[in-house]
């Protein structure tokens, strides 16, 4: 499997869907997570840290055209939490372990 980096930075709405959409969105992240996809996934922070303002997560597909069309069945993604998202392969490098 590859590595691929998803980030999403929300739009005006974006506290409102995603107070809409959390639960649905949380058990996505965990599936995957469960299903060994997941490196990394957290909320992007506001600069004093009070609220959530987009996501990066690293997740693990067979292809980028895997990894956007998983992308793309987040409930955030579906609900119109993010009007920014990005998919892009990643190459880890640090830490080495």
């Amino acid at each position: 499997m590859a590595l691929f980096v998803v980030i999403g930075h929300d739009g005006p709405t974006g506290t409102e869907r995603r107070n809409q959409h959390r639960e649905a969105h949380v058990a996505f992240i965990e599936a995957l997570d469960k299903a060994g996809r997941i490196q990394f996934a957290g909320p992007i922070k506001s600069d004093d840290g009070s609220a959530s303002v987009g996501v990066v997560i690293l997740l693990e597909a067979e292809s980028l055209e895997e990894a956007r069309k998983t992308a793309h069945e987040d409930p955030y993604v579906m609900g119109g939490v993010y009007d920014i998202l990005t998919v892009s392969p990643i190459r880890k490098v640090f830490p080495k372990s």
